[in-house]
């Protein structure tokens, strides 16, 4: 599954040759430290509003920046193959920007998509999606359900599951 990663450059070619023959691109990103349920139904959900689900996924540094110092929990390469595992993902493509603006106007996606944490006033890269003609998604995230809880819980009982 690792092939499903790709570099910008050629994630950009890519997805230009699917537009040409009129498939919908849908992109989403995020840090995916510890994959949960609330990800996996929020990915599967993004696959189904278009043919192409590309996932950005956050570097080390990028996500140590937004999250603080002691994440991510799981190296970026580690969390890239394990979304590219996912039968709905079909590119991951690793960003070191705080955000994914640069990376949104570069591959210019038909559909983005967010959880429900976020609001499509506050989804990075909506003027840009919107301006093409595209549109945001907001996905229903789970209550209780999120990398945070989890690594939360587990210092809870002390490092044992």
């Amino acid at each position: 599954m690792r092939e499903k990663i790709k570099e910008r450059d050629e994630l950009e070619e890519i997805l230009e040759g699917l537009k040409r023959r009129g498939k919908k691109i849908v992109f989403t990103n995020g840090c995916f430290d510890i994959l949960h349920i609330g990800h996996t139904r929020c990915l599967e959900e993004a696959k189904k509003l278009g043919d192409a689900l590309v996932v950005a996924l956050n570097s080390d540094r990028s996500a140590r920046s937004i999250k603080g110092p002691s994440r991510p929990c799981t190296p970026q390469a580690e969390r890239a193959e394990v979304l590219s595992a996912l039968a709905c993902v079909d590119y991951v493509v690793i960003f070191d920007e705080p955000d994914p603006l640069e990376l949104i106007t570069c591959l210019k996606p038909n559909i983005l998509v967010k959880g429900g944490d976020w609001t499509a006033e506050t989804t990075i890269g909506r003027d840009v999606v919107e301006d093409a003609g595209g549109r945001v998604v907001i996905i229903p995230q789970i209550q209780g359900v999120s990398t945070s809880d989890i690594i939360d819980r587990i210092r809870k009982k002390g490092g044992k599951a």
